[in-house]
């Protein structure tokens, strides 16, 4: 990272395609020698290559910098293949073009299709850039079903992950992985099942399901990972609350997901208003 704060990704592209003022003057020799007291600019463009689709899209804050939004199930972030337009970028970028607003799309991070709830989107490279650089600087807390009755009421997952070689898009904890770190309590519990929070202190690919299947706890609904199916259609797992501190402004934002249908029916309201109460 420069001095300035900038990606080596971000300064090229701004040496390239973007616009260096020294003391109001542009130059194009990225060598030119700067002395003290020289004001340094440097312009270049945020918009986004998505192409814009008119998709609803559920925001729960915004401002200069970020955009945060409750994601559905069914809805990939990122495009897997060129002719995608149903994905969350592609919904973000038909916001923006509807806002008339000129905006970068860059995601801190992805839920799974079928994984509901927060996904915060930085506005501008530098910005994502900023946030990204240890996982720690965002809290994020998750609300799942798994089966049975967990033999302690919280506690600390540490179990390596890594991908398991013989399924496509399938991992597996094994001792080769990467280590990785789940946080849980348990909500309440029903004869078939419990509601747990959650907070990630790594972030693995499929970390919360294959913990939880390795524990004998599958989540409701995950079928990859041996859930059982029949009261939910997905894996009962929603990004229910961040809480992280604003680069810009220095003032902590805290972002809270209302808890999805599928779910609230298994767990009843009393359940969702006791725990909205505080973070």
């Amino acid at each position: 990272m420069s001095p300035l704060r900038l990606s080596a990704k971000l300064w090229k592209h701004i040496k390239w395609n973007g616009t260096i003022l020294v003391n109001g003057k542009a130059v194009r020799n990225a060598r030119l020698r700067v002395r003290a007291g020289d004001e340094l600019t440097m312009l270049w463009q945020e918009a986004s290559p998505v192409v814009p689709v008119d998709l609803p899209l559920d925001v729960l804050y915004e401002d200069e910098a970020f955009l945060i939004v409750n994601k559905p199930a069914a809805m990939i972030v990122h495009p897997t293949h060129r002719e995608a337009r149903d994905t969350l970028v592609h919904a973000v970028a038909g916001y923006f073009q509807r806002r008339g607003e000129a905006a970068g799309i860059h995601p801190l991070y992805r839920l799974d299709r079928n994984t509901t709830g927060i996904v915060i989107l930085a506005k501008s490279a530098r910005i994502q850039h900023a946030m990204t650089q240890r996982h720690g600087q965002i809290y994020r807390e998750y609300l799942a079903l798994a089966r049975g009755h967990l033999d302690r009421s919280s506690g600390r997952i540490d179990m390596p992950i890594g991908r398991d070689t013989s399924k496509a898009n399938h991992w597996q904890v094994r001792a080769d992985g990467k280590r990785a770190l789940t946080e849980y309590k348990v909500i309440a519990s029903w004869p078939a099942y419990s509601l747990l929070k959650l907070h990630l202190l790594t972030g693995r690919t499929h970390q919360i399901r294959v913990h939880f299947s390795v524990l004998g706890h599958p989540l409701l609904g995950d079928a990859a990972y041996g859930g059982p199916c029949d009261r939910m259609k997905r894996q009962a797992l929603h990004a229910w609350r961040v809480r992280f501190r604003h680069p810009l402004t220095g003032k902590e934002i805290q972002v809270q997901a209302p808890v999805p249908q599928d779910i609230r029916r298994l767990i009843g309201p009393d359940i969702v208003s006791r725990e909205t109460l505080s973070f």
